[in-house]
């Protein structure tokens, strides 16, 4: 699972061989939730809410470079690392 960023005990990862939405997974605590690029909802899993409002406003900031990142793994290539939230 190639981890592209981390922040406040949050570490966030891409599969490469997933299909469907574009996607990321957040972990935290234990948890696992991935996550829909375009809309931010969870797709399935879950998170503590705290996490999961951090997760969003990370990656609102950063859409545009995990939907690179997706388009990366789709084609088998090396995800870039994303800057974790100030």
């Amino acid at each position: 699972m190639p981890r592209i960023s981390a922040f406040y005990g949050i570490a966030i990862a891409m599969y490469y061989a997933e299909h469907g939405v574009p996607h990321f997974h957040a972990l935290y605590a234990g948890e696992d939730a991935s996550i829909a690029i375009e809309t931010l909802e969870i797709l399935g899993g879950s998170l503590p809410d705290r996490a999961f409002r951090l997760v969003r406003e990370w990656a609102t900031l950063h859409r545009g470079e995990l939907e690179a990142d997706w388009r990366r793994a789709r084609d088998g290539q090396p995800l870039e690392r994303i800057p974790p939230l100030p």
